[in-house]
């Protein structure tokens, strides 16, 4: 049985239109409470910038995913019986296959669904807080671990081949807090960390989408519309930030994106497919990679934020800031597109 391709450019329209929308009442927010990034050391901007990308991409996400849940249940408890005009919206959108496969999936899938979900909002909070007080890096980590072990928890684990819960649990909680940081890492200039956040969650969206798993396609492409949703208002001239808890939240949708799709399948055995998520999140895993071995190397703490990263490396060789963040989400799709079975 096939999903209806108008389900998921439902979700990417209304994610993007809900990000956009929302946006400048965050923004407005974020000034009036002080949420903001001022300038400072290793700063571009001369004025302060509201930190409200985080807020809105979650709303971006959070909106439309409740909004079809309440109509699926909605739908369930016979609540349009004998209202045509209801009947004929639904029909256009979601058949009753849909709909069967929809409700199926999230009954089959519930508690692992909540504890992402859950996730996502524990992470915004961190980042949150991290934006609002600069957290130590201790109590940042520790707040990154307990979300991880609560993902985990949940059953959303990597198992690589290997028959061990402690394992399981031990990969996927080193894998969540890699890419979490990775994207932080990558929050340097305009658009780059939300572009390159864009692209790959539209690639995990349509190699889920190919396989027929339609919960983890639709995830993806809400996050996918959210991002896009944030975009026009940080690049290439930003009017907001993603801030902390963008960025982590970000990098936690990528992390978990890439361990809910099953990549080997019966359908199509390939067992490297285990690669696909290093290569569709080569650049941003990369980039930390090679900060963290030259700060080591230069005996600074691994956390201690620098100009070395790639984005930096570029504008020195002569390109402009735009320039140099189109390269890398170039690059990114490039090395991604590596990653598509087809």
């Amino acid at each position: 049985m096939t999903f209806p391709f108008n389900v998921y450019l439902a979700a990417v329209v209304s994610a993007f239109l809900t990000a956009l929308l929302s946006l400048p009442l965050w923004r407005r927010w974020c000034l009036r409470t002080g949420l903001v990034d001022d300038p400072g050391r290793r700063k571009i901007h001369d004025h302060p910038v509201p930190l409200a990308g985080g807020l809105a991409v979650m709303t971006g996400i959070m909106v439309p995913t409740l909004a079809a849940c309440m109509a699926l249940w909605w739908d369930g408890a016979g609540g349009n019986a004998g209202k045509p005009g209801l009947d004929a919206a639904r029909s256009t959108l979601l058949d009753a296959n849909g709909a069967w496969l929809l409700g199926y999936g999230l009954g089959r899938r519930a508690l692992e669904l909540a504890g992402i979900l859950l996730g996502a909002c524990g992470m915004l909070w961190v980042g949150l807080l991290d934006d609002r007080h600069e957290l130590s890096a201790r109590v940042k980590f520790t707040g990154q671990f307990l979300i991880a072990v609560l993902v985990a928890a949940s059953g959303s684990r990597i198992t690589l081949f290997v028959p061990s819960l402690v394992f399981s649990y031990a990969v996927t909680i080193l894998w969540i807090l890699t890419v979490v940081n990775a994207f932080n890492f990558m929050d340097n200039m305009n658009g780059l960390c939300a572009g390159l956040g864009a692209l790959a969650a539209c690639q995990f969206a349509m190699l889920a989408a190919g396989e027929g798993q339609y919960l983890v396609a639709l995830i993806a492409f809400l996050a996918f519309g959210a991002l896009l949703g944030f975009l026009p208002y940080n690049f290439p001239r930003a009017r907001a930030f993603l801030g902390d808890s963008g960025s982590h939240l970000v990098g936690y949708l990528l992390a978990v994106l890439a361990i809910l799709p099953h990549f080997h399948t019966a359908r199509h055995p390939r067992p490297w497919a285990v690669l696909i998520p290093l290569l569709i999140l080569g650049v941003p895993l990369g980039d930390m990679a090679w900060v963290v071995a030259l700060r080591w190397r230069l005996g600074q703490p691994f956390y201690q934020g620098d100009t070395n990263h790639l984005s930096h490396r570029l504008v020195r060789r002569g390109l402009t800031r735009t320039q140099a963040v189109l390269v890398i989400w170039i690059a990114a799709e490039t090395l991604g597109l590596l990653a598509c079975p087809w």
